[in-house]
């Protein structure tokens, strides 16, 4: 699964400074590659300590793990929605994303000049909100008056459908993000989810911070949490500048001992990646072979002939059954044969639903 999230934020917030430091992520731990494929994009991969211990078990010729494109978002201005400045760019790339990682800044620095004089994270993710919220406003009106002229048949689905619109319309003009709106699952997937609004994306809000606010975080992010209770968003609290220092030591162990100090367990960079795979409500399956071990994204809920079509899609065309072993199973008896021979080999069939951290072998004919 191709994945991708982008980096957005107002100028001399730190977005580009904490892209640049995920594209120096290798140095921050093994197994941590980042390459890019576009001036503006990079292909990072997600940290996951079961695959350094399948590896010593299994003993591959490789390991692949599973990754997430990261794109720095061309800039915006006020009057983006509008085709202002590279309002046009910058909404289209932000389209083509599965999730935002909106970074605010959220430290004081005289040396650092803030685009609008003074720093107030809240008005600045306002100021890209209200761009987003402008364009989908453009989306729910063009259905809205779809709908209105195909409802004089008086279906009962279209009405209910401008119903439901005319709310969101409300809503998104009361300046709240769709993510917020409250509707149930079945007419959001009805009458909502064909218009892929922007502020529909699910968000993580960095909040960048110095270096003393890294854990705790401080009155600026206080009031970030404040301004998006009622989301349904992630918030972390990152500091770029240290991210930037971590980036070019060259030593693992100095590395440890510096986020250590700062009372840290991972980096930033590392927390970003792990909840942009939560907020993307993802899993991870495995195969473990002597040739290769590898790690497989799916959408946490598919059944086991979705997960078997990430490989390759013949391998649901023609899913027989799947071999499944628990990673904990796997890790305590040490090998696939040792397992089998357990009884912790279970085989299933169509209507098995993936866990996250299953070990998997397909079986299947075309």
């Amino acid at each position: 699964m191709a994945l991708q999230a982008g980096i957005v934020g107002l100028p001399n917030v730190g977005k580009s400074t904490l892209f640049n430091a995920l594209s120096n992520a290798k140095a921050q731990a093994a197994n941590f590659p980042f390459c890019t494929i576009e001036p503006n994009i990079g292909v990072i991969t997600v940290p996951d300590d079961r695959l350094i211990e399948l590896e010593k078990l299994v003993k591959p010729q490789r390991v692949v793990p599973t990754t997430v494109e990261i794109v720095d978002i061309a800039g915006l201005v006020k009057g983006a929605s509008k085709g202002e400045g590279l309002g046009n760019q910058f909404l289209g790339n932000i389209r083509s994303t599965d999730a935002i990682i909106h970074v605010l800044r959220c430290f004081e620095d005289d040396n650092v000049i803030h685009v609008d004089g003074d720093v107030n994270p809240v008005r600045d993710k306002e100021i890209i909100d209200t761009e987003l919220q402008l364009k989908d406003l453009e989306s729910v009106d063009k259905k809205l008056s779809k709908n209105e002229k195909n409802a004089k048949t008086g279906d009962r689905e279209l009405l209910r459908g401008i119903e439901i619109l005319k709310a969101l319309k409300a809503h998104l003009e009361a300046g709240k993000n769709a993510r917020a709106f409250e509707v149930s699952k079945e007419d959001s997937d009805a009458h909502i989810a064909d218009m892929f609004l922007l502020t529909m994306k699910p968000v993580i809000y960095v909040c960048n911070v110095d270096e003393k606010s890294v854990v705790k975080g401080n009155d600026f992010t206080n009031k970030v949490k404040e301004a998006i209770q009622h989301e349904q968003a992630e918030i972390l609290f990152v500091s770029a500048e240290i991210e930037s220092e971590i980036s070019v030591m060259e030593s693992y162990d100095d590395r440890i001992m510096f986020l250590d100090d700062l009372g840290l367990s991972e980096s930033g960079v590392v927390r970003l990646i792990r909840s942009t795979y939560k907020i993307l409500n993802l899993a991870t399956y495995f195969t473990a072979g002597v040739q290769e071990v590898r790690a497989w994204t799916i959408t946490k809920g598919m059944l086991a002939p979705q997960a078997a079509a990430v490989i390759h899609t013949d391998f649901e065309k023609g899913f027989i059954r799947a071999e499944v072993i628990g990673y904990t199973d796997f890790v305590a008896l040490g090998s696939e044969a040792a397992c089998k021979e357990a009884g912790k080999m279970a085989v299933q069939g169509k209507d098995y639903l993936v866990q996250d951290g299953d070990i998997m072998h397909f079986r299947f004919a075309v």
